[in-house]
């Protein structure tokens, strides 16, 4: 899901980032971070600089990962840091972001479902996430078939609040009908 997902930076991606707490979007730091590492041992780009990624993310667990990338500047959002997830939460974090207008975010989802769109079990963590969605130019979802038809406590985005959803299995007809309603590219890994 994370190769397909950064196949949306393209071979000479140049811009900002922001990176979603969780497992499928640690997999995504960890791709970025690798592919970084393979540009800045490769020739320079046609415009002569090498390719360079401003990575933005509020997790504790995912912020070394980018952190020693040497094409990779990271800017490292703050805040209550919630144990479960060792993101960032809260008023503070949520506020950061909202000043923030990253070109591509990647981010998870406990939930997707055709009537409540994305969820998220944690009210701040629903908060910040729909932060970052209202913050990207462009969204994309990273969440494995599990997430399919699941709804949990709190809603943080609608379908046609995203731009592409990378999973990994075709979603289930209901759902699928609704993500298409919704101009929603279905990118299966």
């Amino acid at each position: 899901i994370a190769d397909r997902a950064l196949a949306a930076l393209g071979a000479e991606f140049h811009g900002s980032v922001f990176i979603d707490a969780g497992t499928t979007a640690a997999a995504v730091a960890e791709g970025l971070s690798a592919r970084a590492a393979t540009v800045s041992q490769g020739s320079p780009s046609a415009n002569g600089s090498r390719a360079r990624v401003e990575a933005v993310t509020h997790s504790l667990t995912i912020a070394p990962v980018l952190a020693v990338a040497q094409d990779i500047s990271l800017t490292v959002i703050g805040g209550r840091i919630r144990g479960v997830t060792a993101a960032a939460v809260g008023a503070e974090t949520v506020a950061m972001i909202g000043r923030l207008r990253p070109d591509i975010a990647f981010i998870g989802a406990n939930g997707i479902s055709a009537g409540f769109g994305l969820s998220t079990p944690d009210p701040e963590e629903a908060s910040v996430k729909a932060a970052i969605v209202r913050a990207a130019r462009r969204v994309i979802v990273v969440a494995d078939s599990s997430k399919h038809d699941r709804e949990l406590l709190v809603s943080f985005a609608s379908l046609r609040d995203i731009d592409v959803l990378v999973t990994d299995a075709e979603p289930p007809t209901d759902l699928a009908t609704e993500l298409a309603d919704a101009d929603v590219e279905v990118w299966i890994a």
